[in-house]
């Protein structure tokens, strides 16, 4: 009798598996990629624990991305559920001892990590030695709601649906140039940057309130300056690395080139001009994902450099 009851049990827990992965995926195609299964299979065992419950378990609609919608009853099961699965997985680590390594999949792009994340990383290194980071370099938006990264740094304004977003700095809009570049003699003047090969960020930033070079030189006075012309680049990193080239001034996020800054390879032009953005940057991930040990620990490391908004670096 007790073996029986252990059977069912194990029956019930693959069922709760496919319950909780069909309500955070809206859909039982989502819940089957994930679990490797068929969405036949995903929906059997969600139908077996409606069985044994006595009622549904959704509301199915046949609109809409996310067609299944757990009920009030299953809604507040889920809370219980999600952690119980949690805990097991947690037990499982701890029967493996020594041998467990935990891996977290972090994602930001290119520039952001090769100026301001990977000089960080020895540091959580020697605070979590079990962890091992995996970096996914990558200027799209990696979709960590589908679990194509456990964890993301993301510049913009901090509503991304499907992820928690934690605020880590603001931004601001520097102007800058190779050291080669500066005169000989005399000031670095607005007209003096007018002058100069201008380099244009042509990437989208909806809503960030980014200046073009007409907008920057005319809070400096300059009204009048031709400003279409000069260098055209649609890759923020690509304008980063035109600028260390010396191949003209560059409107950059002053995050991005806090390395060439501090080497003096890059050099603030007129750095009392202030440029404030609304975009800045968040830590960003699942919820689901922010349940795992690694991913939470990362999180918590990461929200722990976090700067007052007030605040731009």
């Amino acid at each position: 009798m007790g073996y029986h009851q252990d059977m069912r049990f194990l029956t019930r827990l693959k069922s709760l598996q496919a319950l909780e992965a069909a309500a955070r995926h809206g859909s039982f195609v989502g819940a089957a990629a994930e679990l490797d299964v068929t969405p036949p299979a995903v929906g059997q065992l969600v139908r077996s624990l409606e069985d044994w419950v006595g009622y549904p378990l959704f509301r199915r609609t046949r609109s809409g991305a996310e067609r299944l919608t757990p009920v009030d009853e299953a809604r507040e099961a889920l809370e219980d559920i999600a952690q119980g699965l949690d805990k097991l997985e947690a037990g499982l680590r701890k029967l493996r001892g020594r041998k467990a390594r935990s891996v977290v999949v972090v994602t930001a792009s290119q520039a952001l990590v090769a100026n301001w994340l990977l000089t960080r990383l020895n540091d959580f290194a020697a605070e979590h030695p079990s962890i091992d980071v995996r970096l996914d370099v990558s200027d799209r938006v990696i979709d960590l709601a589908q679990g194509e990264a456990d964890i993301g740094i993301r510049c913009g304004l901090g509503s991304w649906r499907g992820v928690k977003s934690t605020y880590l700095m603001g931004e601001e809009i520097i102007a800058v140039c190779h050291k080669s570049l500066l005169p000989n003699e005399g000031q670095i003047t607005a007209g003096w940057i007018a002058d100069q090969t201008l380099i244009h960020d042509g990437t989208p930033h909806p809503g960030g309130d980014f200046p073009t070079w007409a907008e920057w030189l005319a809070r400096s006075g300059l009204n009048q300056t031709p400003t279409d012309r000069g260098l055209q680049i649609n890759s923020t990193a690509a304008v980063i690395q035109a600028a260390i080239a010396a191949r003209g001034v560059a409107l950059v996020r002053k995050a991005l080139v806090a390395q060439e800054l501090e080497s003096g390879r890059l050099i603030h032009l007129l750095p009392k001009q202030r440029w404030p953005v609304k975009w800045a940057y968040y830590v960003v991930a699942a919820p689901k994902a922010l349940r795992r040990y690694e991913v939470s620990a990362f999180h918590d490391w990461l929200a722990g450099k976090a700067l007052p908004q007030t605040e731009s670096i």
